[in-house]
């Protein structure tokens, strides 16, 4: 599986183009804003978009989702149902951060611990991650060692836990129970800023050691 990070928005938010080499289907993670930058990506590498994948429903993450799924026709999976309450309050966050009008939308799948997507032939699996949001998920390539954690885990910090519905000890133990296990050796895309891997957060992080 192959992967392209385009930052996007104000907040430089980590947007995600993923694609399987043998069918180059493509699914584009966390489409917060610049739609037409993440499209001429699509374009540029003549991929086929089949979904939208979400790993939360902040609005620098979610925020151009639903004109995205409506304008290309394809599927959102994710996230957690948990979120669903900040997908019913885009347009106040898009007031409240100054952004274009985001559209309201409803996934056509949500997401649960231990399910799976597809993007062409590859597989990934899909780990619920709560504590910045409720329903934030994380979705991890056992085969390429990649995972895409949201806002989660950064490179030295941790997500911030003072929105609604937000929790420390929550967002801590989802570290410790679901990322750890994934191995030292798995590169992660944050939703801001480096790439880093698993054991050197693990070892490093001032969050958790």
């Amino acid at each position: 599986m192959n992967y392209l990070i385009i930052p996007v928005t104000p907040f430089e938010q980590n947007c995600s183009l993923i694609w399987c080499d043998e069918t180059g289907k493509a699914a584009v993670v966390d489409p917060g804003g610049d739609l037409e930058e993440i499209l001429a990506e699509v374009d540029n590498r003549k991929l086929i978009l089949e979904k939208i994948l979400i790993t939360h429903a902040h609005i620098d993450h979610a925020g151009g989702a639903g004109r995205l799924a409506r304008e290309t026709g394809v599927p959102i999976e994710g996230p957690h149902k948990d979120d669903l309450f900040w997908i019913k309050g885009m347009p106040e966050q898009s007031r409240m951060f100054n952004f274009p009008g985001a559209e309201v939308f409803e996934p056509s799948r949500w997401l649960e611990q231990g399910d799976r997507v597809s993007v062409g032939n590859q597989t990934l699996e899909v780990h619920h991650c709560p504590g910045h949001t409720p329903g934030h998920v994380i979705f991890f390539h056992p085969a390429g060692r990649l995972a895409i954690v949201g806002d989660v885990l950064f490179k030295g910090s941790i997500g911030r836990t003072d929105f609604p519905r937000g929790d420390y000890a929550t967002l801590l133990n989802s570290i410790r129970q679901r990322l750890w296990p994934l191995g030292d050796d798995v590169k992660f895309v944050a939703g801001h800023g480096p790439m880093s891997t698993i054991g050197f957060e693990r070892r490093h992080n001032p969050f958790l050691t």
